[in-house]
């Protein structure tokens, strides 16, 4: 069964005109930009600072105008609905911007009040709940700690109970075990069937928990694929053998065999998947009759992908 596209992006321009005496010239931040997303994914969208990360999503709040091109949300066109689209939309920004005076239950009252919820309909012990905050429901916000209030600006988001949740940088300078707690909030969402959209620094988070990725450089959309198979593009493979005996192995015994380095009980050797295979070079232990004790590789990350594409 197909699922349909909750997200629709066509030929998206966004233009800032700089008057200055420096650089007198437009910049382009959103160049031609188009981009799907399906409903129950968890999308990352990956790029440098500068990259338009931010103005995108500033349009989809509403708080930029695009230039040019369509925007769809949840079937809504932006154009036409643009309360509609900001309504199928949770955004959890960056930065904590949360009033030190309000208790959350309050922050989150007002924020269903300024989405016009009544309040017989309104959710806020569910989400509450949902965040792990229930019992600091009555404390004042500032008298949580910083992962409180990340969880609290996650709530924020959720009380229109929006089909799509973006989340801008949600790990950015917070320690390992709240990372963690976030990231299980995330994927608790996703089941309960809400869309995610990220942007991310942290590119082993993007490969842990995203879908599909896409890579934005200098305005445009430089990569989309599954998360699988842009890890596939890498071809250099690194192996370390742990071994009972030295063996004499020089660059290219093989077709695009390197030595990295070359112990008496350890050698680490790189070569191009696409030239050469894992059991050739066991074969050349095999005839050497070295004992291989203990093998590790490394096939590459989604950092070195980011790399290879925005250097290119």
């Amino acid at each position: 069964m197909n699922k349909k596209n909750v997200l629709s992006i066509k030929n998206l321009n966004k233009t800032y005109s700089v008057n200055s005496s420096k650089s007198p010239n437009s910049v382009h931040a959103l160049k031609n930009l188009n981009l799907e997303v399906k409903e129950g994914e968890i999308f990352g969208l990956l790029g440098p600072n500068g990259a338009g990360k931010t103005t995108f999503i500033n349009i989809l709040s509403g708080t930029t105008i695009k230039t040019s091109g369509e925007v769809n949300v949840w079937g809504f066109d932006l154009d036409t609905n643009p309360r509609q689209v900001r309504a199928s939309i949770g955004i959890v920004p960056q930065e904590v911007n949360l009033d030190p005076f309000f208790s959350p239950r309050k922050l989150l009252e007002l924020q269903a009040g300024m989405y016009g919820i009544k309040k017989k309909d309104r959710i806020t012990d569910t989400v509450l709940k949902l965040v792990s905050l229930e019992k600091e429901g009555d404390s004042y916000a500032r008298s949580l700690s910083g992962g409180m209030k990340r969880r609290l600006l996650m709530a924020k988001a959720l009380v229109h109970q929006p089909p799509i949740l973006f989340l801008d940088e949600p790990t950015a300078g917070v320690d390992i075990i709240l990372r963690r707690n976030l990231w299980d909030n995330v994927k608790l969402l996703n089941k309960l069937g809400v869309t995610i959209i990220l942007t991310t620094h942290y590119l082993e988070e993007a490969e842990a928990v995203c879908n599909r990725i896409g890579i934005l450089t200098n305005g445009s959309l430089v990569a989309l694929d599954s998360t699988q198979n842009l890890l596939s593009r890498i071809q250099t493979k690194k192996v370390t053998f742990k071994i009972g005996s030295p063996i004499d192995l020089k660059n290219d015994s093989l077709k695009s065999l390197k030595v990295i380095y070359n112990n008496k009980n350890e050698i680490c050797v790189s070569y191009e998947k696409n030239t050469l295979s894992f059991n050739d070079l066991i074969d050349i232990f095999n005839k050497a009759n070295i004992k291989i004790l203990d093998i590790s590789s490394d096939d590459g990350t989604l950092e070195d992908v980011f790399v290879n594409i925005t250097k290119n």
